[in-house]
């Protein structure tokens, strides 16, 4: 299916400004078919001196004019569209434009110039499905007029509103609850849905000719709020400045969300909509998710800081010991456990269980490279990004990544041979190939990987096999050298995100 960019890009010469404005309009415009009950269909002018149509919304509160996407639809003809688009006016109740099939049913069709600065960039068709037309109630009446006023200020210019898009997940739609307010700020016209919100609130008298931003404030109101509320303040800006606003406000265990959209067709005030929608449940739930997180974080921190104690304490007996064979492996057990250790303390600053592994990585390889400085000069360097990972494969990486770095300090450059060591990271859809390559000594004649007993390989073979579903080889480096090649399959780990 073609999107509104791919059809603009394709069929039209309109410039990155104008589609932008058509993208902000097609993001406001649910709103606009909601109060209308009608179909919305945005058509713009190809190449080819056509109306091509690039986007279409239906109504949530009435039925519809298309049940098929209009999107790709092309019309050769169209007096109504063509009209309104020369001389930039709304035109009204004319015949459907030649060349669209129509269902069968009698429709009301509206044609709007789309308006940006001192240009008509695109038309948008306003089309009723009137088989269940009946005498307009206040509801409707009350729509009605808004979207007459908002499909005004897009024939001006003036709707959509510049700046942030709206959160089509979360912000407030017309079923969720309508306020209708005059140019002082006094509510006109409230929807049952509007005023249930406000009641959980605690507003027990009627909304009708009340001032909102005053009624908000009451309710805001209380010891040590001297600042004037959110909800109020945002009310005010919108009346103000004409700018749409977007606040909460919090009373008697209640939230509701608020937006504001000042409307002024003809450049003239008059007042705004106030779409509402009770969020209570959404904000409970969100600071119980909250707290579970914050209760994770903490977990992690204090991990951290056991490990943290446990290498501490490895150290202080480390330096008791006489004998040089089991100082070197307490200090071993020291690098492991504080490699896990920084998993933990990365964990515990980050508000999810996946870890941009770079910065990881990097604190594991100068914690090697900080050993390899008091033996051998061994330069320790990483290419490429490992990008996000999950905890239960940062943790294990972690700790091989230490093991393949710290055997090649080890045994590549004995008698304080100066050295390079490569850190090389490749990642794709598949899979995440980590290469470790030195120029020192290279493997004693005869070496087999399975058959090593040295500790260090015998952890990485395990963690590799069983905790990170991979495969491990080491190999001679051609010239020089040796050269560890581990590779860690992506498709069985579902919750690995692409490079961060």
């Amino acid at each position: 299916m073609s999107t509104l960019v791919d059809l603009v890009r394709a069929r039209t010469d309109l410039t990155r400004l104008d589609l932008e404005h058509l993208q902000r309009l097609v993001a406001e415009w649910q709103l606009v078919a909601d109060l209308s009950f009608a179909d919305l269909v945005l058509w713009v002018r190809s190449h080819e001196s056509r109306w091509v149509a690039v986007a279409h919304m239906r109504p949530t509160t009435g039925p519809t004019t298309y049940p098929d996407d209009m999107v790709g639809e092309e019309l050769t003809e169209s007096p109504q569209i063509e009209r309104a688009w020369r001389q930039g006016r709304i035109v009204l109740d004319r015949e459907p434009p030649s060349g669209r099939e129509l269902p069968a049913v009698k429709v009301r069709a509206e044609a709007v110039p789309v308006r940006r600065g001192d240009r008509v960039i695109a038309v948008l068709s306003r089309d009723t499905n009137l088989a269940a037309a009946r005498v307009p109630s206040q509801l409707e009446l009350a729509y009605l007029t808004s979207a007459g006023e908002l499909v005004q200020m897009v024939s001006e210019g003036t709707f959509p509103f510049p700046g942030a898009e709206p959160d089509p997940e979360h912000s407030p739609r017309v079923g969720d609850g309508l306020l209708r307010l005059d140019r002082t700020g006094h509510v006109v016209y409230a929807s049952p849905n509007a005023l249930s919100a406000y009641r959980r609130l605690g507003v027990t008298g009627d909304l009708l000719g009340a001032h909102l931003g005053h009624t908000i404030a009451r309710l805001s109101a209380g010891p040590g709020k001297l600042d004037e509320p959110r909800g109020s303040a945002a009310l005010a800006a919108a009346l103000r400045f004409r700018e749409p606003r977007e606040s909460e406000v919090e009373a008697k265990g209640a939230v509701v969300l608020l937006r504001a959209l000042p409307l002024v067709p003809g450049n003239e005030p008059r007042g705004a909509l106030v779409l509402v929608r009770d969020v209570t449940e959404v904000r409970r739930r969100d600071r119980q998710i909250m707290g579970k997180d914050a209760t994770i974080r903490e977990i992690h921190h204090r991990v951290k800081n056991n490990l943290q104690t446990v290498a501490a304490l490895l150290r202080m007996q480390a330096r008791r010991m006489t004998d040089p064979a089991a100082q070197a492996a307490l200090q071993e057990s020291v690098r492991r456990v504080a490699s896990i250790a920084t998993v933990h303390e990365t964990l515990s600053l980050a508000l999810e269980e996946n870890v941009a592994f770079d910065g990881i990585a990097d604190k594991v390889l100068a914690m090697c490279a900080e050993v390899a400085a008091t033996g051998a000069p061994v330069q320790v360097v990483r290419s490429g990004t490992f990008g996000v990972l999950p905890a239960e494969v940062a943790t294990p990486l972690s700790m091989v990544l230490t093991e393949l770095v710290q055997n090649a300090i080890e045994h590549a450059y004995p008698d304080g041979q100066e050295g390079l060591i490569e850190v090389s990271v490749d990642r794709n859809d598949d899979e995440l190939v980590v290469e470790v390559v030195d120029d020192g000594a290279g493997l004693p004649e005869g070496f087999v990987l399975a058959a090593s007993t040295r500790l260090g390989l015998q952890i990485v073979r395990t963690l590799v096999a069983g905790d990170l579903g991979g495969e491990l080889s080491l190999e001679p480096r051609p010239g020089t050298g040796t050269r560890a090649l581990l590779r860690v399959p992506l498709d069985v780990r579902g919750p690995l995100d692409g490079p961060g």
